[in-house]
């Protein structure tokens, strides 16, 4: 009891003490905050660069790695296809175009690994997986190195085509699993990291305007009492002092509160829509190469058959849906969507990207993307009807010519769509980015700054009264 008299004394019982208190108590409020605001602009920052420099890097990463696989080996099948025996019966410009894609897959394949091999350090199972599938893509091109090898002589095709099989099984049952792997494991990292420091921007905020409320409620009972005990209505010090806190919480608030809004705008609205993309393109791909490979390979062909009908229904999956009765199903599904946006009846990527529509022209782009996919399904089933009718030379120059109305010019036209509902995603992905590093570094020195102003002034303000107990 005694000493708390004593501290009671000292601290309290006479004018020059409580003023001193009050002083503290308000200079106290306004480091904390600053504290507070300093440590989240720095963690911000650190999450904008985390965010940009490597999740969304390492995610689509992986996604292209997915494409370029299933790129290089369709283009593989397509070299197949039109070369003709050793060169004679050549078809020459989808040959030649064959040919400049498989190299241009391979690079990329090969920049893509290196790419995801720097990223996985440190993470030992998607270390073993890019391990992994290193070694496999080193077996993958010594098969379809022999396969054009085989091809390139007279008579070749059979040899050639039985390396090609496993080649594309290797790539089916390890290369690809282990790509979309990776997909996986990277976008739930950047999952992870975004709900944590959502949680966190979150908890900052809560503590920043409590924080902001005490400072703002102890320089009111400072000026309070100043005006009670020294008979002056205001202490033009603590009021400036008072107007610097006010904008301290109000811009630190803001900043906060902003950089949370642009994290979830990058993530949920931007980049939820580029992996669905990602991903439907290289389903795409993947696709694509099913029907060179169903024109490839008669013996396969029921097989490869179902393998696209199942990556069509990964990209606009129709329930009970067979390769007969698809075409109708997605013509039927889609006029309903046109009446109503919320109709369920189809499933899959595009509808991923359909349910997340949020940015000007991205409705429209994804429209067309969908179309455009309409119109090579139709494609496809032509190419199958011609082989029903024996009209396989037919066939492949449909599936594999260049000019207007063929197959791969309507596939062209499908990827130009996807593209572009792409490129709107990864854009304001990169606006958001942007404006939320500028939500950091361009309000929170203010914040900082009024909050030191706000504890010099009280101080200042003070002085004077004190003064007088001297």
């Amino acid at each position: 009891m005694a000493a708390w008299a004593a501290l009671r004394r000292r601290y309290w019982a006479s004018l020059p003490a409580r003023l001193r208190l009050l002083r503290v108590a308000t200079v106290s409020l306004a480091v904390a905050l600053a504290l507070l605001l300093a440590l989240a602009g720095l963690a911000a920052t650190s999450n904008w660069d985390t965010v940009a420099g490597r999740d969304a890097t390492r995610t689509t990463s992986a996604a292209n790695l997915d494409l370029a696989l299933n790129d290089m080996d369709a283009q593989a099948a397509n070299i197949l296809l039109s070369s003709g025996d050793a060169g004679k019966g050549r078809l020459a410009t989808p040959y030649e175009k064959a040919v400049g894609f498989y190299g241009g897959a391979r690079r990329a394949i090969g920049h893509d690994l290196r790419t995801l091999a720097v990223a996985a350090q440190g993470d030992r199972s998607d270390e073993h997986t890019v391990e992994s599938l290193t070694d496999d893509f080193a077996e993958y091109q010594e098969l379809i190195g022999r396969a054009l090898e085989n091809d390139g002589r007279t008579g070749g095709k059979p040899a050639a085509l039985a390396d090609y099989r496993k080649a594309t099984d290797l790539l089916q049952n390890h290369l690809l699993p282990g790509a979309r792997k990776l997909v996986d494991s990277n976008n739930s990292a950047f999952n992870t990291r975004y709900a944590h420091a959502r949680s966190t921007l979150a908890t900052q905020l809560a503590v920043a305007v409590v924080l902001g409320v005490l400072l703002l409620v102890s320089l009111g009972v400072l000026q309070w009492y100043l005006a009670r005990r020294f008979r002056r209505i205001l202490n033009p010090g603590v009021l400036a002092a008072t107007v610097c806190a006010v904008l301290a919480v109000l811009l630190g608030v803001q900043a906060l509160s902003a950089t949370a809004e642009h994290l979830r705008g990058a993530r949920r609205d931007a980049f939820d829509s580029v992996v669905a993309l990602s991903r439907a393109r290289a389903i795409a791909y993947d696709a694509n190469a099913d029907e060179s490979r169903y024109l490839l390979d008669p013996e396969r062909r029921d097989r490869y058959a179902q393998a696209f009908l199942a990556k069509s229904q990964e990209l606009y999956g129709l329930k009970g849906a067979t390769l007969t009765t698809y075409d109708v199903g997605l013509a039927t599904t889609w006029q309903s969507y046109g009446s109503d946006h919320g109709d369920l009846r189809f499933t899959g990527e595009f509808r991923r990207e359909l349910d997340n529509i949020t940015f000007a022209g991205e409705r429209a782009a994804a429209e067309t993307t969908v179309e455009t996919y309409a119109m090579y399904q139709r494609d496809d089933r032509k190419i199958r009807a011609l082989v029903g009718q024996g009209k396989e030379r037919e066939a492949v120059a449909f599936c594999m010519g260049w000019e207007a109305g063929t197959s791969n010019a309507h596939f062209g036209a499908w990827m130009t769509a996807l593209d572009k509902v792409t490129d709107i995603n990864r854009q304001h992905f990169t606006a958001s980015v942007q404006a939320g590093r500028s939500a950091v570094g361009d309000l929170l020195p203010g914040a900082l700054g009024a909050l030191v102003s706000a504890a010099a002034l009280t101080a200042l303000g003070l002085r004077p009264r004190l003064a007088e107990f001297r």
